[in-house]
């Protein structure tokens, strides 16, 4: 891996009128790896994930995906190659089946079938209707989405936030399988359980700093159990 593959934050700040969201952050999120982000509620972990698919844009400073600003891409193929599920999920149409061909038309009932077993949803939801769903199920058929367009990046909110154990560790399974394959998982989470078990590189942020970078174990926000 070069350092030039996956993410770079070159002295990012993101503000709002007054309120400073992401104070001039810098760190390299590697391809091929995972990368959790933790910290306490409103320190800036959502908003810096939604730099990354350019959902919002920094006030100041750059992003780059595999040596290239993100600004130099075109915003659609970016959020096909950088896919976000997020804390509170959309589905978009009436039906399970309809809502996964969302961005892949010609997905066939097999591979809807085998998304569906991927986020560790029955194969009877292929016919379930989107309004039926219960959060945490809903929030699997949103993954199963994302990766229905086999995307190089998942961008995870809160993803086990609305789930049990159980269907936790499906999701925790989903996205170690996307790394195995070659994939890049950026993981906003406050189980730290998950993170640790999952995470390669560890971002800490407090109201909008970096306050610590590197693997889990150097880093004692994920000790402290907070």
């Amino acid at each position: 891996m070069t350092t030039t593959s996956g993410f770079l934050l070159d002295q990012v700040m993101v503000t709002r009128g007054e309120t400073r969201l992401l104070d001039t952050i810098t760190a390299h999120l590697p391809g091929g790896h995972c990368t959790a982000v933790v910290g306490p509620s409103g320190a800036g972990k959502s908003t810096l994930l939604r730099l990354l698919n350019r959902l919002d844009d920094p006030s100041s400073g750059r992003i780059l995906l595999d040596g290239i600003p993100i600004t130099e891409l075109d915003v659609l193929d970016l959020r096909r190659r950088v896919g976000l599920v997020a804390q509170q999920p959309v589905l978009l149409t009436d039906r399970v089946a309809e809502d996964l061909r969302v961005g892949r038309s010609e997905l066939g009932d097999h591979g809807i079938r085998e998304l569906l077993q991927r986020v560790g949803l029955p194969v009877e939801f292929v016919q379930r209707r989107t309004s039926e769903l219960s959060g945490g199920e809903a929030q699997r058929v949103c993954l199963a989405r994302a990766l229905a367009v086999e995307p190089e990046v998942l961008l995870l909110d809160e993803p086990t936030s609305a789930l049990d154990g159980v269907s936790s560790g499906v999701i925790v399974e989903a996205a170690r399988d996307h790394v195995a394959a070659g994939g890049t998982v950026v993981l906003v989470s406050h189980d730290l359980a998950v993170v640790r078990g999952i995470a390669d590189t560890v971002l800490v942020l407090d109201h909008g700093h970096l306050i610590a970078h590197g693997h889990p174990d150097e880093i004692d926000y994920l000790e402290a159990g907070r």
